[in-house]
């Protein structure tokens, strides 16, 4: 309340916050008067007192992202896919090609993942362009390749759902992880629908989401009933154009103090150039992150999407071995 502000104009925020259903705590110090309104803060909003006479300023104390927040959920949540934990002890990397091309390359790929000791591989089959005239993916055809690829090897596949239309083609192919892109973040159809099943999620951060707009959008996702939520960091938009987007690593500690969760860190799109991929990496891995979900591709320049930023296998197993060493270095493992 304003210093000045009259008994009436108290009791009128009382009544208010009583109206509501829910019970007022007023604590009166020398120079402000707070009124704490208990209960179910969700019938209320700031806005319908801010203009109350004698009101200074609402806020909510609760976070409004309620159900993925550490507040409701202490201990760190580890998400299984087949059997593998993403959080806890062990970093996982999550490796393959920006877009599935062929059934050969898809191969190669899986071959590829497997040897450098990634236990989950990606690919993209429906692909989120810029332009109309850019490559869109090779849609069911790459969902059936990637399959093909991965499933000899127990590799579990990741894989980005665009469309809500098309969720129970994912169930169809037993999509083991959906990603929601970063342009998706705010598909709110979308993530209430993925919230309705039960498969892991992957969440990118929007090009320029604040990290309470990441967390409520996750929180419609955990509303439907699926708490099977991992957050990826993807780099966000900034001024700088020296590379392709800004990897925010202070995310990654502030999210972990936010969220039981666990989080990822997409080092290709954040760099976008293959030189820069391991530096990013190592610097996620060290700032506390659960695990990469990076680009790889068998023959780079060949690509049909983001070739500048894929890793050959070779570079591939290379990046293994530093992460290795630098979970080892801070008492996790890969």
């Amino acid at each position: 309340m304003q210093h000045a502000a009259s008994a009436a104009e108290l009791a009128a925020v009382v009544d208010k916050i009583r109206h509501a259903g829910l019970t007022e705590h007023v604590s009166c110090g020398t120079e402000r008067t707070i009124v704490g309104a208990v209960g179910d803060e969700r019938r209320l909003t700031p806005d319908l007192f801010e203009r109350m006479p004698g009101v200074e300023r609402a806020i909510h104390v609760v976070k409004p992202y309620r159900i993925v927040s550490r507040e409701s959920h202490p201990d760190n949540t580890v998400v299984k896919v087949r059997g593998i934990p993403i959080g806890g002890e062990t970093i996982q990397v999550i490796a393959g090609p920006c877009s599935v091309e062929t059934q050969a390359q898809m191969h190669a790929s899986a071959a590829a993942v497997s040897a450098a000791g990634c236990r989950l591989m990606r690919g993209g089959a429906f692909k989120p362009r810029t332009s109309p005239y850019a490559f869109q993916g090779l849609g069911v055809t790459g969902l059936a390749y990637l399959q093909a690829a991965a499933r000899p090897l127990q590799l579990p596949i990741v894989t980005e759902l665009m469309d809500v239309r098309m969720l129970d083609t994912f169930l169809e192919y037993d999509v083991d992880v959906i990603q929601i892109g970063a342009r998706n973040m705010q598909n709110f159809d979308l993530l209430k629908e993925v919230g309705r099943v039960n498969k892991p999620v992957i969440l990118k951060r929007g090009l320029s989401a604040t990290l309470s707009e990441w967390l409520m959008a996750a929180e419609y996702i955990a509303a439907g009933g699926n708490h099977n939520i991992i957050f990826c960091e993807r780099g966000i938009r900034t001024f700088e154009t020296a590379y392709r987007n800004v990897l925010d690593v202070t995310a990654i500690p502030v999210l972990k103090r936010e969220t039981h969760l666990p989080v990822l860190v997409d080092p290709s799109h954040a760099g976008g150039k293959a030189w820069l991929v391991p530096a990013l990496s190592l610097a996620a891995i060290a700032a506390g992150a659960d695990g990469l979900l990076v680009e790889t591709h068998p023959t780079p320049s060949e690509a049909w999407c983001d070739a500048d930023q894929a890793l050959t296998p070779e570079e591939l197993l290379a990046l293994m071995a530093s992460v290795r060493a630098v979970a080892e270095a801070i008492g996790r493992r890969v």
